[in-house]
């Protein structure tokens, strides 16, 4: 049984995937605590709930077999402080993919599908998750953020056999609108090319999770340094 926030039906807004049909399954719990964190209903006392749900792997599975997904993925949180191999091995037999959305900080325990790793300063990622990551996101939430996690990432790639993963670079949402932000984005792209890529959360303007009823209510956006989110 897993503790979970919420299951929706939507589209992938990030990454490669970006624009497909996918379901989401959210878990509780995340000891990262980013400071602008906005899923802080996972874990800050504020939002969390008197009763956590646990669901069964295969009821997952089950309810995400029967929409038109084209994959599940599976967040949080910090889904990977979780065993998620019975999860994973539920969705295979229903004939649906696995992606895993994880800040790396802890062992991913499931032979996932896709892996998104993105890196949080405050718990780095294990060098054991860097080499299983598909794509990269890094959260920009100041101008010199992309120095620092790049310099993180360089770590992942081999000098003998480098793989040139994507590498995202999304403005932290509560600074999409931050013009020094953006062109920091920007210049890095333009000035590295691949495999950066300047990223969005396409399902934040369309609001697409809010239209399915299971989908849980946000929690505001971080910046509230005083509440840790």
């Amino acid at each position: 049984m897993l503790p979970i926030h919420e299951q929706f039906y939507s589209f992938q807004g990030e990454g490669n995937h970006a624009g497909r049909a996918a379901y989401f399954i959210r878990t509780f719990g995340c000891p990262v605590h980013c400071p602008w964190c906005d899923s802080a209903g996972t874990w800050h006392p504020d939002y969390i709930p008197e009763k956590i749900e646990r669901i069964s792997p295969a009821d997952l599975a089950s309810a995400a077999a029967a929409t038109r997904a084209e994959f599940v993925v599976v967040t949080g949180g910090e889904p990977a402080i979780h065993d998620l191999r019975a999860l994973v091995d539920a969705l295979h037999v229903v004939g649906l993919k696995a992606h895993l959305e994880t800040s790396g900080a802890f062992p991913i325990k499931g032979d996932f599908d896709w892996v998104t790793l993105s890196p949080k300063r405050w718990k780095l990622p294990l060098s054991s998750n860097l080499a299983l990551a598909d794509e990269f996101k890094i959260i920009v939430d100041s101008t010199d953020a992309i120095a620092a996690y790049t310099a993180i990432l360089a770590a992942a790639e081999s000098s003998e056999a480098p793989r040139k993963r994507p590498v995202w670079l999304h403005p932290e949402w509560s600074q999409r609108a931050n013009g020094p932000i953006l062109n920091a984005i920007t210049d890095w792209v333009k000035q590295h090319g691949a495999p950066y890529r300047a990223g969005w959360q396409l399902h934040k303007p369309y609001q697409a999770d809010l239209l399915d009823p299971k989908s849980a209510q946000a929690a505001p956006l971080g910046g509230d340094i005083g509440k840790g989110y």
